[in-house]
């Protein structure tokens, strides 16, 4: 996708496991993808597919029990894989900075809400203390905080659910990353908010020229700022296309039923249709497709052998034996 001039990010064959004593549970199985310069992916699956996992894998932040097993991780021309944890610390912030879901565990609910500004403005960017408090009124006025004179000597309980949120934006754009993560940002906000925050990140996006990973479970939330999209399931890439490839002409089954699982607003009346089943457990190894299971198409092939990927379009690939069969 793309030309390698342009591409911010390449991820080629990741594989990230859990290790219990000696038993092994493959998280990630062997994942590619691309984030060009200046565009917003979209990261959508269930729970538990591990998109989370997968974004930690490139930050270098997976728990202690986690490892890597192969996997090239290249942020603008650099492999990043293979550092130590002092070397990937100095890209946390400085070239990749990452919004999580809660901003309520995500803040030190005692600490000032200036003060979580001015310890990275200090500690990554080398801002005197007095600058620095300067620049966080700054930032909190960038992401659309009123007052932020008095805001910033306030605690983050004063503050509201997407106000917070604002707040963690705001820290991880204090040091003008390349590359800004964010996992999950509007889960815990109610509608109104949610587009609001979804508004402010896309804003922020152009008027910075970066790139965003965004993840969610929500294919609602992407349709609306995401230039492109990966569809994970248990671990792997299911399908990736342009926005507009995977809303109105999606090729994977797992890709369909997500979508038909989506209210719609356009003022046609249709049954929203859950997915059968749930979500494998990733501790079971899976010959054939992971969603075979949950499918309404699959074959008797589809449990014994993994499908290879077929691609539609120069941006548009599925990984489905019987992906565009049986299409008008």
């Amino acid at each position: 996708m793309g030309n390698n001039e342009n591409r911010l990010l390449d991820v080629k064959n990741l594989r990230t496991s859990f290790y219990n004593g000696k038993s092994k549970t493959e998280v990630i199985r062997g994942i590619d993808f691309t984030v060009e310069k200046g565009e917003i992916l979209g990261i959508v699956g269930e729970s538990g597919s591990g998109k989370s996992v997968m974004v930690k894998s490139i930050l270098g932040i997976i728990p202690p029990n986690a490892k890597i097993d192969t996997g090239e991780i290249i942020l603008d021309g650099k492999h990043i894989e293979g550092l130590s944890k002092k070397e990937k610390r100095a890209i946390r912030g400085r070239e990749i900075a990452m919004i999580f879901q809660d901003p309520m565990t995500a803040l030190n609910p005692l600490k000032k809400v200036g003060d979580h500004l001015v310890e990275l403005l200090t500690r990554i960017r080398g801002l005197n203390k007095k600058d620095a408090k300067q620049e966080s009124i700054e930032l909190l006025r960038m992401v659309g905080i009123p007052s932020p004179e008095t805001r910033v000597d306030q605690y983050p309980h004063e503050f509201s659910g997407g106000m917070r949120q604002r707040v963690l934006i705001a820290m991880a754009l204090s040091c003008n990353p390349k590359l800004l993560i964010a996992d999950e940002p509007t889960t815990a906000l109610d509608v109104t908010i949610q587009a609001q925050i979804l508004e402010l990140i896309k804003k922020l996006q152009q008027e910075k020229d970066m790139s965003v990973v965004f993840i969610t479970h929500d294919l609602g939330v992407v349709a609306t700022i995401c230039s492109r999209i990966l569809v994970m399931y248990a671990g792997k890439v299911m399908e990736e296309g342009l926005a507009h490839e995977i809303f109105y002409s999606p090729k994977h089954p797992y890709t369909k039923a997500l979508l038909n699982s989506i209210p719609r607003v356009d003022g046609e009346k249709t049954r929203l249709k859950p997915i059968r089943g749930a979500a494998p457990s990733l501790q079971n190894t899976v010959n054939g497709c992971p969603f075979a299971e949950r499918c309404e198409l699959a074959v008797e092939k589809c449990f014994t052998e993994m499908p290879e990927y077929k691609s539609f379009s120069s941006t548009q690939k599925c990984m489905c034996f019987l992906a565009g069969e049986g299409e008008n």
